[in-house]
């Protein structure tokens, strides 16, 4: 069993831990449904940086506190809710939706409770998510004057245009069975730990080089053309069957055993 690490870039609104190969970040303001503080943002950012050059960390999850809520979005008991300085053209969410896109170690949303406004965002922004039965998601910021617009930028295209307009126009919450409907999520349990550590499971004993170099192209390809496309993944391919795990993986297929991935 996995013994939990806390890492030194903890603080109090967000514990940083890792559990074996599993980078955890959870926010820790559970009295606050886990809406997002700038720490947090600013946090969760660097953590995922950080962990790019860490090859012994294989995924990272993201999740809230307690079983109320993943993430209810931006804390609109702040002052300055949404931006802390009006000269800087780069806000907080932006920077940590830039990096989840950059990262090549698979983020998978554990989706504990509600997951609301920006909290839509974090769980958009993870490749795979995993939610409780109970939990409920929704873009809710027309209520309050705002529109969910950087959110936009890593869920239009996971959802259906015709139901995303509903959530941002009307502002009212789908349930977890909805969100896998629509395809919002991968899976939907009542056990949401259990259904997760399936999922991880499945992730760790395939190559570590595959899955990286992978996610690298997947990300790539997304704002392609077809043919520019094409053209790139004709050299990714050369790439991947370069790797040592390629090799590993084609001897162990050839030997009908389990491969020993090294990485690289």
């Amino acid at each position: 069993m996995n013994t939990p690490t806390l890492c030194s870039a903890s603080s109090p609104e967000l514990e940083v831990q890792t559990r074996g190969p599993v980078l955890w970040l959870t926010i820790t303001r559970e009295e606050r449904r886990n809406a997002m503080s700038h720490a947090v943002l600013a946090g969760m950012a660097q953590a995922i940086a950080a962990a790019q050059t860490q090859r012994e960390i294989r995924a990272i999850v993201i999740t809230g506190a307690g079983s109320k809520a993943f993430c209810a979005g931006a804390d609109l008991q702040s002052a300055k809710a949404f931006t802390t300085d009006y000269s800087e053209p780069h806000g907080h969410l932006a920077q940590l939706l830039r990096v989840a896109k950059a990262s090549t170690v698979p983020l998978v949303a554990r989706v504990n409770g509600a997951c609301m406004a920006g909290g839509m965002g974090l769980m958009s922004m993870c490749d795979m998510a995993v939610a409780a039965s109970h939990a409920v998601f929704g873009l809710p910021e027309v209520k309050v004057g705002v529109f969910p617009a950087q959110v936009l930028s890593v869920l239009q295209h996971l959802i259906p245009r015709r139901k995303l307009a509903e959530m941002c126009l009307t502002g009212e919450p789908i349930t977890s069975a909805q969100a896998l409907e629509y395809g919002l999520v991968n899976y939907v349990d009542d056990d949401v730990d259990a259904k997760l550590q399936w999922l991880l499971d499945r992730l760790m004993d395939k190559s570590p080089a595959a899955i990286r170099r992978g996610l690298y192209t997947m990300k790539k390809v997304e704002a392609m053309a077809f043919e520019e496309s094409m053209a790139f993944t004709e050299s990714q391919i050369a790439l991947f069957t370069l790797t040592e795990d390629a090799a590993e993986g084609q001897r162990a297929f050839q030997e009908k055993r389990k491969p020993v991935w090294k990485g690289q």
